[in-house]
């Protein structure tokens, strides 16, 4: 293979790469799960194809508590098509700013890290698509922009290439 051709391939690859988590270092506010996640959230987002339509929309009451430093996110979501989907989240800490994301449809664990106001989050989703199961790879960020709003995109793939995301914000309802 050719020195040109090598190079070529390896700038690719590093434009598909997404931001560091420490690039969000020191901004504020600063995204404490342990803090944010407390108590009732309500989220509102829509679901997005690979061409970047709007497919489908949502709104989730998140149940959110902490013990003995372990976390627990009880998702209820409705879609606008009248479907309901529950997901309960465990998160515990493995680190100052990592921790360790589990789930009844995640695939074996996630893996997230924390940068000033930034959470990146990484896991394996088990979905029905079409009557058949999908394991699709998640590239889920997170940006504290106030004390009580989270906004969130997730990107979904498969074998590499993009087929959906999500968007969406998280509101504390007691902040």
């Amino acid at each position: 293979m050719s020195r040109t051709l090598i190079l070529t391939c390896l700038l690719l690859l590093q434009a598909c790469a997404g931001p560091d988590i420490q690039t969000y270092e020191g901004r504020t506010p600063a995204f404490a799960p342990e803090e944010f996640f407390t108590g009732k959230l309500v989220a509102h987002g829509v679901l997005k194809d690979r061409s970047g339509e709007v497919t489908r929309s949502f709104q989730a009451d998140i149940d959110a508590s902490w013990h003995n430093g372990v976390g627990t996110l009880d998702e209820q979501f409705v879609f606008d098509d009248g479907e309901t989907q529950t997901r309960v989240w465990t998160l515990t800490p493995t680190g100052k700013d990592s921790f360790d994301a589990t789930a009844g449809d995640v695939i074996g664990t996630g893996s997230g890290q924390i940068a000033g106001n930034a959470l990146n989050l990484n896991y394996t989703l088990e979905i029905d698509y079409r009557g058949e199961k999908l394991a699709l790879a998640v590239d889920d960020w997170m940006w504290r922009v106030s004390d009580d709003v989270v906004i969130n995109q997730s990107t979904l793939s498969k074998w590499g290439f993009t087929v959906g995301s999500i968007q969406l914000v998280i509101r504390k309802l007691n902040p």
